[in-house]
């Protein structure tokens, strides 16, 4: 499973050098690899119905960290989406964006894409989960901000960044808790561990953090603004990243993580009330959408809504409504998605309220717009008959609310109903515009794909025996429902649930030829837009904009000495908050030795050489005045039988005095930008800084001198350095990195240097 995981990435790098060459014609071989994946994945169900696959791999295992990754009924649910809507999207794409310069680089992403989601569903450390979470993150917005020269589409990516990254910090603070409590990053510990967690009292903490990570992923209200907003990227990324996997992710935390918190009453009653407010409203906005992809959008965030309504309920009718309502979903929203991208593609319109008659130029993709919509709507014999049985049933026995639950969810599906023949159905019926007698369906590679996802959409209905014991039942497996007697079927006789599924028909198909779609209602909604989600948040994105730029213009202006002065009052604040009643400093004076003629004097020329340093008028006077405080140093080090530190301290005077120098000699006369004030100033928080390091110091001193860290270094450093001298065994063994990167920062510096003295610049004035 680990190259599985890692051959998205391994291609996304292929393709940085090799690319170009798959530009052309060529690009459809690309899909083979979801194509292999989707393979790979559906040969291990006989193991998943077996128990479940878990690869350990070690990463980090001093922290707990590995790549490890577990395959179980839930987890292959979602890797057969993720690989097999991908080998749909990776071959319609290679005709959608056929020619286009950069479709190397989409390509790229996408797979970048494809193996991060699959890390995340795969992964058993909670840590490596947020590592991949973090890399849907990113990859998804570089395909959102696809066409970057568009403005709309950098804000749009931006925003999904901001809202899905500040989720995933949610989701790592929650690990860290997490460990904390369980003492392991493991899924597994984690789900074993449920009374644990529940009765800790950071158990509101986690739930929070928690649902910080799912919401904002999965565009629950009020977060849900990113998704429509991410409708600016082109069709194949919505199809992906918006039907099947990136908004599915949240969904999938939640539902792994639910039989550890399941049993919770504020668990299920805050997802029953977050999801139910956003199916509900997610629903009604698509009443007043004219474009196909916001309509679509926004019966997406709805259905999510669904997803966690169902999730909350927490019964066991409710999971398996949920996990089939999970795969309904993805087909038939990919399906339509991909046909709105044919249609934009070629009559440069997605306004619905222009689109009529194409079934006579487009027969196939209205064949897949019809059954896509049969199945949102949830008419037999589609598959999405049988999910929307599911739910309703789930509803009517859960011990939530049942009578608001059921009416809330034949609410959104009416609405929903409408939402899904108006974009799969209403394109294609009545007369066929002069406009568009021309258009055709374009190539197999963009109606192909879409009209396999349809198909699936009918057939699935018809026999649902294909998935209910290979995939439904070890997902329910997965979540803690055992022996649970599974039967999905297409008829289930005259009953409650089936009226409940003819009213939703019935009125959800007077609404779509009752309402027609208009501008005015578009219009009337965005009227209303600057009470939104969005327009709080815009508005919160300014306040920080405008805070930060004060920030900048009073603490970044440019001055060096400002700068200083910012960094050592911070210091100084914390230093003394962490003094402050632990300092108790208890120094036997009669143990120390006295003071040496030559240490007296040694003191007296530093503090001489400080004095000139402060006063004097000439830089150079300054700098020969800082190497000598520097030399002092070094003699300090030779009496105290430290000649390792003499050379170093003596090197680096050396370096730094004659590199102020070569530097300083070419600026202009030593001019003051300073007042008195200032410089008073100035002095006062060096006395207050360099008395606070003293302090600090005489703490130092009435500490116990032997620590762990010290005796671990005595004891290792000839086993298993080699070394005698300890500090140099430090210095070269166990802190080697430091120190590289010590003089790595130090050459760096030399360079710069080196630049400006070869500086040679076309004008006379000299560099301030």
């Amino acid at each position: 499973m680990l190259l599985a995981v890692l051959s998205g990435f391994i291609f996304a790098l292929f393709l940085v050098p090799f690319g170009k060459v798959l530009k052309g014609k060529w690009s459809i071989l690309l899909s083979v690899l979801p194509l292999a994946l989707f393979i790979f994945f559906l040969q291990k169900i006989p193991q998943v119905i077996e128990g479940g696959i878990i690869e350990q791999n070690q990463w980090v295992p001093q922290l707990g960290i590995n790549l490890d990754f577990n395959l179980d009924g839930l987890s292959l649910i979602f890797a057969l989406m993720i690989t097999g809507v991908g080998t749909m999207v990776f071959i319609y794409t290679s005709y959608y964006l056929k020619g286009h310069v950069y479709l190397d680089r989409f390509f790229g992403f996408l797979c970048l894409f494809m193996g991060a989601m699959l890390g995340l569903v795969l992964s058993e450390n909670l840590i490596t989960l947020f590592l991949f979470w973090e890399l849907t993150s990113i990859s998804s917005f570089f395909l959102i901000g696809f066409n970057n020269e568009d403005p709309a589409s950098r804000k749009s990516a931006l925003i999904a960044l901001s809202v899905t990254g500040l989720g995933g910090l949610c989701l790592l603070a929650a690990g860290l808790v997490i460990h904390g409590i369980t003492d392991s990053f493991s899924i597994v510990d984690m789900l074993q561990s449920s009374t644990l967690i529940q009765d800790h009292s950071f158990f509101m903490a986690v739930v929070f953090l928690i649902f910080g990570a799912a919401f904002t992923k999965s565009a629950q209200f009020p977060f849900h603004f990113w998704l429509p907003g991410a409708m600016k990227a082109p069709t194949p990324v919505s199809t992906y990243l918006h039907s099947a996997t990136m908004v599915k992710a949240g969904i999938y935390l939640l539902f792994r993580l639910s039989p550890a918190f399941s049993g919770s009453e504020f668990w299920h009653y805050s997802l029953w009330c977050v999801g139910g407010a956003t199916m509900v409203y997610a629903a009604f906005q698509t009443l007043f959408r004219d474009d196909l992809k916001s309509i679509l959008a926004y019966s997406t965030v709805s259905a999510l809504g669904i997803l966690v309504f169902l999730i909350g309920l927490g019964t066991e009718e409710a999971m398996l409504a949920g996990l089939v309502f999970l795969l309904v979903h993805a087909l038939y929203k990919a399906t339509l998605f991909l046909m709105t991208g044919i249609i934009d593609h070629a009559a440069h319109t997605r306004n619905v309220s222009e689109l009529s008659g194409l079934r006579k130029v487009m027969l196939p993709v209205a064949v897949a717009g019809f059954l896509a919509a049969l199945s949102n709507a949830g008419i037999p014999p589609s598959f999405g008959f049988i999910g929307k049985d599911l739910i309703y049933e789930a509803s009517m026995h859960t011990g939530i609310f049942p009578l608001i639950s059921t009416v809330a969810l034949v609410s959104t599906n009416v609405m929903l109903l409408f939402a899904g023949f108006l974009a799969g159905v209403r394109p294609f019926i009545g007369p066929l515009p002069t406009k568009y007698k021309d258009l055709q369906a374009g190539s197999p590679r963009l109606w192909v794909p879409t009209l396999i996802l349809a198909t699936l959409c009918l057939v699935i209905g018809l026999a649902p025996g294909l998935i209910s014991n290979s995939l439904i039942a070890p997902a329910l497996v997965a979540l803690g429902i055992q022996d649970y007697a599974l039967d999905l079927k297409l008829w289930h006789g005259f009953n409650t649930v089936l009226a409940l599924s003819a009213t939703t028909i019935g009125l959800g198909l007077g609404l779509f030829f009752l309402l027609k779609p208009s501008l005015n209602r578009e219009e009337l909604m965005l009227k209303w837009e600057k009470y939104s989600p969005l327009a709080f948040f815009e508005g919160l994105g300014s306040l920080t904009f405008r805070f930060s730029s004060l920030w900048t213009g009073l603490v970044q202006n440019g001055y060096l000495r400002n700068y200083i002065l910012v960094i050592l009052l911070f210091l100084m604040a914390l230093i003394g908050y962490g003094m402050w009643g632990n300092f108790h400093p208890n120094i036997d004076f009669s143990q120390l030795l006295e003071l040496t003629f030559y240490e007296t004097g040694i003191m007296a020329i530093m503090l001489s050489a400080i004095v000139f340093t402060v006063f004097t008028g000439s830089r150079l006077t300054a700098v020969a005045a800082m190497g000598v405080v520097g030399y002092s140093l070094c003699l300090l080090f030779v009496f105290y039988s430290a000649p390792d530190l003499a050379m170093t301290q003596f090197a680096i005077d050396t370096l730094t005095v004659i590199l102020f120098v070569l530097v300083l000699y070419r600026l202009p006369k030593y001019l003051p930008f300073s007042d008195s004030r200032v410089r008073v100033r100035d002095g006062i928080v060096a006395l207050g800084f360099g008395g606070m390091i003293t302090l600090l110091a005489l703490g130092v001193l009435s500490s116990p001198m032997v620590s762990e860290v010290s005796e671990y270094y005595s004891a290792n450093a000839y086993k298993l350095a080699k070394g005698k001298n300890v500090v140099n065994v430090i210095l070269v063994d166990f802190r080697g990195m430091d120190t590289l990167v010590e003089i790595t920062v130090l050459v760096i510096a030399a360079l710069g240097v080196f630049g400006l003295m070869k500086l040679r610049l076309k004008s006379r004035e000299r560099i301030r």
